[in-house]
């Protein structure tokens, strides 16, 4: 029994050592080991910006950064329920209008204090319209990664002989010179621009430009049946009325092809048409097409685009804020911006970057550079997209003749307020 009690001591004493060194062990590992950073990223941004990670790591020896990259298709379920999940990353790439959203779920780590104390990172350095879109109640959630706006794409060709060769300034001059396109050959079946009825942004851009809210009452109601927002959709409209954009049309086989082929000589695009314009048209026409600004009202010139693109955002729930913030600043500093510009050629929202030899130089990308100082966000509410996608369906409808403008107004507002309802009831309870 005695050498029973000493074995099952010596047993104990044995594997109290076995966890101590265990314990020990872990301990020297946790300590040792490096600071893991998550960030999720979205489409050709997700895969490409990991060129940049090694040089972010040899600066930081103790932080190393996993990235994820994530179709945009499903990018906003899978933040959606990681958010549920309390799974979210540290870091994320976020659309602008995904913004207000996130924030109003207070998933975002409000980053004032953050900016407060960065050497790299200031409002001031910054195009505005850009650094507004995450501007939510006065706090900053996001910090602009890349710029997406809209410019008018035209043949310089053709724009020079109806007598616009640096394109239309003004939505008159715009009118003016597409009447004389359509005019052109009436033997060819051609029309002067090209909207997508697919997308809601021309309207709004015209609405903004004409001084509508778009949303009225501190974003409660729909402001569509508005004076302001009448004029610009009227305006829309009659590209449509008179033959000079094709009705109904939501996309092409070929954009490309059809511009060459002089189907159609302006379009309203990004900037990620600058690269595939480049490489799709004919070597004849390759420099027979230019960017200009977007036409505005007489004494706004050149007219407001939207401020889109993406932000970079810290989730609350990271327990690796330090590190996180570092790395933001890190893709944030305009040699990073400049390098990431030319990995995916997405503009950098910084205007430091901008002074760069390669973006400066470059012909195509002059218009957007004068149009990154007048742009305004869309309204920054987390029920924007909802409303923008009831835009695109009206405008598409009345172009077709299915409604009137006064219906479609009308009812935009109708669906709007209806969308806006939950707002209404949140902001009574304040």
């Amino acid at each position: 029994m005695l050498e029973q009690a000493q074995l099952l001591a010596t047993s104990k004493r044995f594997l109290w050592c076995a966890v101590l060194i265990v314990v020990a062990a872990s301990c020297r590992h946790e300590q040792g080991s490096e600071v893991l950073v998550t960030f999720w990223a979205m489409g050709a941004e997700g895969e490409r910006v990991q060129t940049l990670i090694p040089e972010f790591e040899r600066r930081n020896p103790g932080i190393r950064v996993k990235v994820q990259a994530i179709p945009w298709t499903a990018a906003h379920e899978k933040l959606l329920t990681a958010y549920a999940g309390t799974s979210t990353p540290d870091v994320a790439q976020l659309g602008n209008t995904w913004i207000p959203e996130f924030t109003t779920l207070e998933a975002l780590e409000n980053l004032d204090p953050w900016i407060g104390e960065s050497t790299v990172i200031r409002n001031a350095n910054y195009f505005q319209g850009f650094w507004e879109t995450n501007v939510i109640q006065g706090s900053v959630y996001g910090i602009p990664w890349y710029c997406d706006t809209r410019v008018l794409f035209y043949r310089r060709d053709i724009l020079t002989h109806v007598g616009y060769p640096s394109g239309p300034a003004t939505w008159d001059e715009l009118l003016e010179a597409s009447v004389k396109i359509k005019a052109m050959d009436k033997s060819v079946d051609r029309y002067a621009i090209f909207l997508p009825t697919n997308e809601w942004n021309v309207p709004v851009i015209i609405g903004l430009q004409a001084g509508s809210p778009i949303l009225r009452d501190r974003h409660q109601y729909g402001d569509f049946s508005g004076t302001a927002f009448r004029k610009a959709f009227e305006l829309y409209i009659d590209l449509f009325r008179k033959g000079l954009a094709p009705s109904g049309l939501s996309q092409m086989t070929n954009v490309y092809l059809s511009f060459a082929e002089g189907y159609f000589s302006m379009y309203v695009t990004g900037p990620w048409n600058v690269g595939e314009f480049r490489r799709r048209m004919p070597a004849n026409l390759r420099d027979q097409w230019m960017t200009a600004p977007i036409p505005g009202f007489a004494g706004n010139i050149p007219g407001i685009s939207l401020a889109g693109g993406s932000s970079l955002v810290m989730f609350k729930s990271s327990t690796r804020k330090a590190e996180a913030w570092k790395f933001i600043e890190f893709l944030s500093e305009p040699e990073q911006q400049v390098a990431f510009y030319r990995l995916t050629g997405d503009l950098p929202p910084g205007i430091k970057a901008w002074e760069d030899t390669v973006l400066v130089n470059d012909p195509h990308l002059r218009a957007f550079r004068t149009q990154l100082q007048h742009v305004e966000p869309t309204p920054r509410i987390p029920e924007w997209e909802q409303i923008a996608i009831k835009v695109q369906e009206y405008a598409e409808a009345v172009s077709m003749n299915r409604m009137t403008v006064d219906q479609a107004l009308a009812a935009l507002d109708r669906d709007a307020d209806r969308i806006l309802e939950k707002r209404r009831w949140l902001l009574a309870q304040e």
